[in-house]
């Protein structure tokens, strides 16, 4: 079997499988979409969605994050992994977003890393779920799956998988897709015990085929 031939059978088995695919994080504007894929860095969706009403009751806007102080931002994220890095974030993000951008998340992949707190995964994360661009956001469950199943070869790195996907993955599904390969890696392709006799996509994957059969 081609990659290509790889690509449009997995594909295809998402497609009607999983014809509904998107952020399992709640929020509802790009303020807040933002703030939450800055916690879920290392962290559950579960416990970010556990975390963030309660922020943005406090924080209902970037102005009001951006006019708090890290140590108050701290005692509402403390449950989280990583508290105190992501505190300095969260803040040191709002007030760019005030002072730089004039409170507007942008959706430029390179003006989004520029915030604090904000990599190429949570930059790709905004672009593809707020502005519906083409961005492939790798984060452990992609990275991990897509060498399994046999859609990356070789990859070494969160940016060759992202790569190599975006090249055969067709652009209007990108934006799915990166979801497709999250929650497939989240409830079913797991890091220590695949389950792998519940996965539909065994005739196509490769760690199936060459070291399951």
């Amino acid at each position: 079997m081609t990659k290509k031939e790889r690509y449009k059978k997995v594909l295809a088995w998402f497609e009607e499988n999983m014809p509904v695919a998107e952020t399992e994080l709640r929020y509802t504007n790009p303020y807040e979409l933002l703030v939450a894929v800055i916690l879920s860095a290392q962290c559950t969706d579960k416990r970010v969605n556990l975390i963030t009403p309660s922020f943005f009751e406090r924080f209902p806007e970037v102005e009001t994050l951006a006019a708090s102080s890290v140590e108050e931002i701290f005692e509402f994220i403390k449950s989280c992994s990583y508290p105190n890095n992501k505190a300095k974030h969260l803040h040191g993000m709002a007030q760019m977003l005030v002072s730089e951008f004039n409170t507007i998340v942008p959706s430029d992949i390179n003006e989004l890393q520029k915030l604090p707190g904000v990599g190429r995964k949570t930059a790709n994360v905004i672009a593809s779920v707020v502005f519906s661009k083409p961005t492939m956001a790798v984060d452990t469950h992609v990275f991990r799956i897509s060498n399994r199943i046999g859609l990356t070869s070789n990859s070494k790195t969160p940016l060759e998988t992202e790569l190599q996907l975006i090249k055969y993955i067709p652009e209007s599904l990108i934006p799915k897709a990166h979801h497709w390969l999250i929650l497939h890696g989240r409830y079913v392709c797991k890091a220590r015990k695949p389950l792998c006799e519940d996965c539909g996509l065994r005739p196509v994957c490769k760690y199936y085929q060459t070291v399951l059969s």
